[in-house]
């Protein structure tokens, strides 16, 4: 199959790019390398894409220019390139320009793919609001500008779907985590913090949140599972995540444990619209994509600290 990923050089599309390669799909990758964290970051994720002969084309889906430059043969087209996570940096304007008008200019190009099977939108369990615990079918009521144009982009996709002008499906992911996991956010952050005895930015009251962290591997395969199982997808929303829930506390634990050294903390207001609880209700994602996470939270953690520390001893000392 010919597959074009957006947000290919970021955490989870470089992961879901490696995967594809790997089961010898030809894969086209697309990033706007935005400012939001380091493009050497960026740049070293790309660096690995590149290596399973995958080539990552610089374009900002808001412009055409990428229109002009791909072929319009592409079998699977995966949504990933979005404004991400919480931050009183972004402004609305932003969330709204890099979500909801950069997905609305990718579905003009994907309505010229005559032979497109489906267009798979990356979604976010932000959509549901501040708890995040049931099935697909609630209405969702977000709490953040990142949910409300992450919603209004699944809705404006899907939408095509009902129309019968595009096959297309939404995947609602939650608390990936893993290596390549942003700069910003939990855990990356943490072991940063611990490595370099810097005082980690702790919410009020966060480490009492729940999370259903879900580990990148298992994330891509719930992904990747649409290609094998498109008939059954189209017009769907599909949770794809961990069915356990820890807490972030107990996070922040493992963590410590694993680099042999306390976290000291500096502490924040609470984080305006973060999620207090999420458990992700996978049934329907069983169901259609064979889904079946297997990756415990310690498992996943240590991998993504035996990442972070290579990171930090080639290209991040400085």
């Amino acid at each position: 199959m010919k597959i074009l990923v957006t947000g290919a050089a970021g955490f989870i599309g470089s992961h879901l790019c490696e995967y594809l390669a790997d089961q010898e799909h030809e894969v086209i990758g697309l990033d706007g390398f935005t400012n939001y964290y380091s493009r050497d970051i960026k740049e070293l994720n790309a660096k690995a894409v590149q290596e399973k002969g995958i080539t990552i084309y610089e374009f900002d889906l808001v412009e055409n220019g990428f229109k002009d430059t791909f072929s319009t043969d592409f079998d699977f087209i995966y949504h990933l390139a979005a404004q991400p996570g919480l931050s009183n940096r972004v402004s609305f304007e932003e969330y709204t320009r890099n979500n909801l008008q950069a997905t609305a200019n990718l579905i003009d190009f994907a309505k010229q793919n005559s032979q497109l099977k489906c267009f798979i939108n990356v979604s976010t369990s932000s959509v549901y609001g501040r708890e995040a615990t049931s099935k697909e079918t609630i209405a969702p009521q977000p709490a953040s500008y990142y949910g409300v144009t992450k919603l209004a982009a699944e809705q404006l996709v899907l939408s095509q779907q009902r129309q019968n002008l595009l096959n297309a499906c939404s995947i609602r992911l939650y608390s990936v985590y893993g290596p390549r996991e942003r700069p910003e956010k939990l855990y990356t952050k943490l072991i940063d913090c611990i490595l370099k005895d810097k005082e980690f930015p702790l919410y009020e009251g966060s480490k009492n949140h729940s999370r259903s962290f879900t580990f990148v591997k298992d994330a891509i395969i719930g992904l990747a599972g649409v290609i094998s199982n498109t008939e059954a997808c189209l017009g769907e929303i599909i949770n794809v995540g961990s069915d356990k829930e820890m807490t972030t506390g107990e996070g922040i634990r493992i963590i410590e444990e694993l680099m042999g050294k306390k976290a000291r903390f500096a502490m924040q207001p609470p984080l305006q619209g973060d999620q207090t609880q999420t458990l992700a209700i996978i049934d329907k994602a069983k169901r259609l994509l064979n889904y079946n996470p297997t990756t415990e939270l310690k498992e996943g953690l240590e991998k993504q600290v035996e990442w972070y520390k290579e990171l930090f001893s080639k290209y991040l000392r400085k």
